[in-house]
């Protein structure tokens, strides 16, 4: 079979070669893969920035976000069946400790990311553990359904904390931060702020539904929120996509006292904070790592039959078969673009 391998360990070090179509083991499914979407994972790798080059082992399959049909099953597979569409929890848990008994597997310390820490979905089919299947509704799109994983992590922090009738800060407007505007905007929020350096992500975020949008290299947040209207405290909800030390330090600068912050963005190590603004402003922050498994699931599941599917669409601006994948991954680099999908039909 055809893949895409960070052969490497240098910058760039893509190449498309030949491996062995898998076979799937009593537990695994065998996908033929139809169509997947480059996230910003498969950048840094791409870049061989200091967290790849500790974390990826080269040569590797990369890639984790994915739709396809399931072509066989293992033995003890009763989840699935042949013929299925299917996208798949990129992240492989242990089942074994405490939190993956008592029902919270997305904390799980063992946790194994799949175009990360082993091969990925970048090839014409993978073998794929079957708990870790979803099978998909196929009255949705192909292009919405190879973006589920990143569509999850947007779920998952959007809907961290009540945003019904609140104001939100969204700091990054990337494409999970773009996916998390038509969701806070159902769940009912009132001003839904978006800051980014990017005028083409912040025109995508204004028609996404964004009530204001703050290029940051010539406006100041704090003077942009004097002029909202009803919002007179500071922002009740931010949610950090951007892993950018300043827009953290913007968005402390602008909540309210008691706001609720969920953190999605990987920040510099050397971030620095005043830890006195969260104490005295009773500030609270969560961490976001991937989904809530997996109750993310279907809570983005219903939101797609519920109509979500055609703004994510919206989200998705490049179209390349897998051959042209360098193409692909210079158009995601460059920042001018949304979700970057490939085909593999």
């Amino acid at each position: 079979m055809k893949a895409i391998v960070k052969q490497t360990p240098e910058p760039g070090g893509l190449a498309l070669v030949q491996r062995p179509k898998p076979t799937p083991s009593d537990t695994q499914v065998l996908v033929k893969i139809k169509k997947t979407a480059i996230c910003g994972t498969d950048i840094h790798i791409y870049n061989w920035d200091a967290w790849a080059s500790k974390t990826i082992r080269t040569p590797q399959i990369i890639g984790h976000e994915f739709v396809g049909e399931v072509i066989d099953v293992g033995k003890h597979v009763t989840n699935v069946k042949v013929g299925q569409l299917v996208s798949g929890e990129g992240h492989i848990v242990c089942q074994k400790c405490r939190h993956c008994i008592t029902g919270h597997p997305h904390l799980c310390r063992q946790t194994v990311g799949i175009g990360v820490n082993m091969d990925g979905v970048f090839s014409e089919y993978i073998a794929f553990p079957a708990e870790n299947i979803w099978v998909c509704d196929e009255n949705i799109s192909l292009d919405v359904l190879s973006v589920l994983d990143p569509l999850g992590n947007a779920t998952h922090t959007a809907l961290s904390f009540n945003v019904l009738g609140e104001d939100v800060l969204i700091t990054g407007a990337g494409p999970i931060g773009l996916m998390s505007i038509p969701i806070i905007k159902r769940a009912g929020a009132r001003h839904i702020v978006v800051t980014d350096i990017n005028p083409t992500r912040l025109k995508m975020a204004k028609e996404l539904g964004a009530t204001t949008t703050v290029d940051v290299r010539h406006e100041k947040l704090q003077d942009v929120v004097k002029s909202l209207k009803s919002m007179t405290e500071g922002f009740d909800v931010g949610l950090e996509m951007s892993g950018s030390a300043s827009a953290f330090s913007d968005m402390l600068d602008t909540m309210a006292n008691g706001g609720k912050m969920a953190i999605l963005g990987i920040l510099p190590e050397d971030t620095l904070t005043n830890w006195n603004k969260v104490i005295f402003n009773s500030l609270t922050m969560k961490g976001i790592y991937g989904r809530q498994m997996y109750d993310t699931w279907y809570r983005m599941s219903a939101l797609l039959q519920s109509g979500l599917d055609n703004e994510i669409e919206k989200i998705i601006t490049h179209r390349y078969h897998y051959q042209d994948f360098a193409k692909a991954f210079e158009v995601m680099r460059s920042g001018d673009s949304g979700k970057v999908i490939l085909d593999w039909d």
